[in-house]
């Protein structure tokens, strides 16, 4: 475990709160809950989850940076892929939906490049758990295009029908996932219990269900005495149930880390992918300061793909983050501020090597794509195509 930053007395007692939250509901659920469920509460607690408080999540401040906050060039590539899906819905129109808008960046960055365009959507929704959250967004809108405020609605739930383009930017990470052990006698879940001091781990057999049906399917070999660690993603299988069901035509563009199928399941990758971000440090103890750090996993693009397809929607692209940003035009917009003013251009030249270096995000980022009722192939995913990975 790395040396950590010291919280602030207040943040302890908030953590110390969500601590016995969890408590309390394993107490209640007979002394072991599945580590969605933990995950679950750490996270998203009404009024306490790291996601649903009050603390600062992004930027400097915060615990990570996400790509909009990086640079004002990522929202401005988006919005190309975004305009061209607009465009494809013809005289009808399309809405924007996006999923956990963060601090708002990347929904102004859009609409304000789809202005230029002249491809503004009706509305632009976004549906944010975190109330502290919307009223940040809320206030971004106000403070930097108060014109376009008006186009933005925040939403509880999904809506009935939709029609346009859903975006989900470092969304799948961040749902509550299941750990799976696969041991040569066979298939165990990995919960947490409360030993009277601490979290722990405790296992369960995993004989039936959902669950049980997902790990068997992945049918992974494992070494005689060896255990093979890994999540499954219920939440994610069941969040593409639920936009197939409601998307009438659009796109769905998915922007996170992560791998298809083979890659995600290596031999070699026996711990799995759970990472905590506190602070810009990043570590693997998940019962360190619930409440007060970032949970996630790495995606499994094949499990969302196979949901997907199942429910009728289309595969439209797969690629990495650079390829689809230098397909949606990316170096184009950093060619609009002349060399020349070094003073604006090379913090976006340097904003650009982050978003599209492998040594960055380029490649572990990816974005996928799946539409329903849209036939143009679209702009993102012209080259660099990895469809063969999922």
């Amino acid at each position: 475990m790395p040396s950590l930053p010291i919280p602030s007395e207040a943040a302890l007692q908030h953590s110390r709160a969500v601590q016995e939250l969890i408590r309390a509901d394993i107490a209640a659920a007979g002394g072991w809950v599945s580590f969605a469920r933990y995950m679950e509460l750490a996270l998203y607690a009404p009024g306490m989850g790291y996601y649903s408080g009050g603390a600062a999540k992004f930027g400097g401040m915060g615990d990570f940076v996400t790509a909009p906050e990086i640079s004002p060039l990522f929202g401005k590539a988006v919005a190309r892929q975004a305009a061209q899906v607009l465009e494809l819905m013809g005289d009808k129109g399309g809405d924007i939906l996006e999923f956990g808008a963060g601090t708002g960046k990347l929904a102004l960055d859009l609409l304000l490049e789809l202005e230029k365009l002249g491809h503004l959507p009706g509305r632009y929704l976004i549906l944010e758990v975190s109330a502290e959250l919307r009223q940040r967004q809320r206030e971004l809108f106000e403070k930097h295009a108060s014109h376009l405020a008006p186009r933005v609605d925040w939403l509880e739930h999904l809506p009935a029908r939709f029609n346009g383009l859903v975006l989900a930017n470092e969304v799948l990470d961040a749902m509550p996932v299941h750990l799976v052990v696969w041991r040569d006698s066979g298939l165990l879940e990995r919960g947490v219990a409360w030993n009277g001091t601490a979290f722990e781990w405790s296992e369960h057999p995993l004989v039936d269900g959902e669950l049980f049906a997902v790990a068997r399917a992945l049918n992974l070999r494992v070494d005689p005495g060896k255990d093979y660690i890994s999540e499954i993603n219920l939440a994610a299988r069941g969040f593409m149930r639920s936009l197939a069901g409601v998307l009438q035509q659009g796109a769905i563009v998915l922007i996170d880390y992560g791998f298809g199928h083979s890659e995600y399941y290596h031999s070699q990758r026996d711990q799995g992918t759970l990472m905590c971000h506190y602070r810009h440090h990043a570590h693997d103890d998940p019962f360190y300061l619930p409440g007060l750090q970032d949970i996630t996993s790495h995606v499994d693009f094949s499990a969302v793909t196979e949901v997907a397809i199942n429910t009728g929607l289309e595969l439209r692209g797969y690629t990495t983050q650079a390829h689809f940003l230098i397909n949606c035009g990316i170096t184009e917009i950093l060619a609009q501020t002349p060399a020349e003013n070094t003073g604006a251009y090379l913090p976006l030249a340097n904003q650009l090597q982050k978003l599209v270096s492998p040594a960055e995000m380029g490649e572990l980022f990816k974005v996928i794509a799946f539409g329903k009722n849209i036939h143009q192939p679209l702009a993102g995913f012209v080259s660099g195509d990895k469809s063969r990975l999922l």
